[in-house]
């Protein structure tokens, strides 16, 4: 599995990982990763990216501008993402799944909520992939 962590922390996007990581559940996941929109919209062109897991707040695109970017692309229509962020208002949840993110989670990130939205998405894919 390819994942692209995209966060300007790179605590953050080490944080992820080694969730991912420690639970164990994914077999080998190659690791992608971006600080920014802009270097993961080039990661995800050039790379057979199966899941992004996005921060929303980063510098030069930031995260909901690139998934509308994605969304708007065929091959990137159905592509995974959950969107990781520190922007927990209702209205900021909506706007991101009306843009096309696939799940949604606030930092900091509950390790065990994570890893159940990924393998909610992971398996969805395997059935209807």
């Amino acid at each position: 599995m390819n994942i692209l962590v995209v966060d300007d922390s790179r605590i953050m996007r080490n944080i992820i990982k080694n969730t991912l990581d420690n639970c164990g559940k994914y077999g080998k996941i190659n690791y992608f990763e971006a600080q920014d929109g802009m270097s993961a919209f080039r990661e995800i062109t050039d790379n057979d990216i199966d899941l992004l897991l996005l921060d929303w707040n980063m510098p030069r695109l930031n995260g909901l501008d690139l998934v509308k970017k994605l969304r708007k692309i065929d091959a990137f229509a159905s592509l995974p993402i959950i969107m990781i962020t520190s922007e927990a208002a209702k209205y900021n949840v909506i706007e991101a799944l009306k843009a096309g993110v696939s799940d949604y989670v606030v930092k900091p990130v509950p390790e065990k909520k994570l890893i159940q939205k990924i393998g909610r998405l992971v398996c969805n894919e395997v059935k209807h992939g």
